[in-house]
């Protein structure tokens, strides 16, 4: 476990691609990642506020301005899809 929580933390030069967001998303959940639908609303799926804290953490650690209250109030892979990349296009620069 060690070794997979060092690799989580190296910074990205990316923001999550919908897969990755997915499988990180089903890893926590203990589930497939194709059984996640995009808008599935992920409590419902048994995604408590401690692990949506740890997610958060562990992607700003990485260089993702992931916000959890964001995160928090609107919790479907979609939705933190789309808040994570359009945090880092902004904090990039970049357009998407």
């Amino acid at each position: 476990m060690a070794g997979t929580r060092a690799a989580r933390t190296v910074p990205r030069t990316s923001p999550l691609s919908a897969h990755e967001l997915r499988q990180e998303i089903a890893d926590v959940l203990g589930v497939q990642a194709d059984t996640i639908p995009g808008d599935a609303h992920l409590v419902h799926l048994g995604l408590g506020s401690l692990e949506m804290m740890r997610l958060a953490t562990r992607w700003r650690r990485q260089g993702l301005p992931a916000v959890f209250a964001e995160l928090a109030g609107a919790p479907t892979l979609d939705d933190w899809h789309r808040h994570l990349t359009d945090a880092w296009n902004a904090r990039t620069g970049e357009v998407a």
